[in-house]
């Protein structure tokens, strides 16, 4: 019996691992899938002129990526502008100044906000942020604007990630030792002085990582961001310009111009870049949040 037993937990570790490799292998075939579909243009052309050209004239053979680089920067960066004091306050609220019930209500409200399809927020975003932008903000600032912006983009993108900075932050708060707050509290620092003092400085690496983690899964977002950014393939000067961020590029073009040569190469290529820049992005927060796991144990 004991054998069996024995048998029995030696094939499900088995089993475990095999399952783990082919997660990791999955992700290794996607990266060399886009690398061996990106082969043709890299071969034509040089690296630093796909990514520093603004040229985009595919029946030239013209691939130049920094217009939907810059794009896709310009709206991440607003995003987390946006997203991340929100975030860091609310966490802060959450974990220590609520009560049981309040955290009760917040917390499926919360949830909700990460379980709503993009396409609803690029909907809400078209009906609501484009003119709210076009008619409220963009008058104040520049001659014209279609509302359809870098800023619009942003916005939709923060309230997408809000959901993700929160939960992160909450958990990097709840993993602070309550003995820290404690003797902070019994030498007669305030509760917000506790925050400022203890919590947010012993939470900085876990902050960074929530903060570098929010930008992968923002670079990563299409469709509600599609919706709203106009879509022109140009470098903005200006939050109320109209950009084309990388997965717009992909998601409005794939399938449809297949024909013409070297544009699917340079579509993974796009697709590539997205991959290598969001696999970094999500290791070093990973490597962060052990770091912070290991100094708490």
């Amino acid at each position: 019996m004991k054998n069996i037993r024995l048998l029995t937990d030696k094939i499900t570790g088995n089993v475990f691992l095999f399952l783990t490799l082919a997660s990791v292998l999955t992700v290794l075939l996607i990266g060399f899938g886009l690398y061996f579909k990106s082969l043709p243009i890299l071969q034509s052309s040089s690296l630093s002129n796909l990514l520093f050209s603004e040229e985009w004239k595919p029946f030239k053979t013209q691939f130049g990526f920094l217009s939907y680089i810059m794009g896709t920067l310009w709206v991440t960066g607003i995003a987390i502008i946006i997203a991340l004091p929100l975030s860091l306050l609310a966490a802060i609220y959450l974990s220590e100044y609520a009560d049981h019930r309040v955290k009760k209500v917040l917390y499926p409200l919360i949830d909700l906000l990460s379980g709503i399809p993009p396409v609803i927020y690029g909907v809400w975003g078209v009906l609501v942020i484009v003119p709210f932008v076009q008619e409220k903000l963009a008058i104040h600032f520049v001659e014209f604007s279609s509302g359809y912006s870098a800023l619009a983009g942003g916005i939709i993108l923060a309230i997408m990630i809000v959901p993700l900075i929160i939960n992160i932050l909450i958990e990097v708060f709840n993993s602070v030792p309550e003995g820290l707050r404690e003797a902070a509290l019994s030498v007669g620092a305030t509760q917000w002085e506790t925050v400022k003092h203890v919590l947010l400085k012993k939470s900085l690496p876990g902050i960074i990582a929530a903060t570098v983690l929010a930008i992968s899964r923002a670079f990563g977002e299409t469709i509600a961001v599609l919706m709203v950014c106009g879509n022109m393939p140009q470098i903005p000067h200006s939050i109320f310009d109209s950009c084309y961020p990388l997965p717009a590029l992909i998601a409005n073009n794939y399938g449809e111009m297949m024909s013409v040569p070297m544009y699917e190469s340079a579509l993974m290529l796009a697709a590539f870049i997205l991959f290598v820049i969001i696999f970094l992005f999500n290791a070093i927060s990973r490597i962060i949040l052990y770091r912070l796991e290991r100094s708490t144990n």
